[in-house]
């Protein structure tokens, strides 16, 4: 079953933008944040950014001033803007939701399936 389905990814060339989008399943209740992940070839996962169900976000260096997060964690969706892409953006985006672990940005309760971002030169 499918807990958190995200959607959005795709190619696109350097500078341009793709807006990511995720919703959890309904049997998934009483989040108190949800956020985004990525994972590129090699790497380990890696924080993007968060938003908690009182509208605090927070964003790793890498993104601030590029990547917008946004969404209504109160009904379990949640949004990524991504501007000003660049090849090093490319990876496997993961959506993610919090409910019991309050480590916001170092490990999420839910796990999404992955969408594919990848950036051209």
């Amino acid at each position: 079953q499918v807990q958190l389905a995200e959607s959005g990814g795709g190619l696109v060339q350097a500078g341009g933008s793709l807006r990511l989008s995720c919703v959890a399943s309904r049997n998934i209740y009483g989040l108190n944040a949800m956020g985004w992940y990525r994972q590129a070839p090699g790497n380990e996962r890696e924080f993007i950014a968060y938003i908690t169900a009182g509208g605090r976000t927070n964003y790793a260096d890498s993104v601030k001033g590029r990547f917008t997060i946004s969404g209504d964690v109160a009904n379990r969706t949640v949004f990524l803007q991504m501007d000003s892409l660049n090849p090093e953006d490319t990876a496997v985006y993961y959506c993610a939701a919090n409910k019991y672990n309050y480590a916001y940005g170092q490990g999420a309760d839910y796990w999404g399936q992955g969408t594919q971002v990848t950036v051209s030169s």
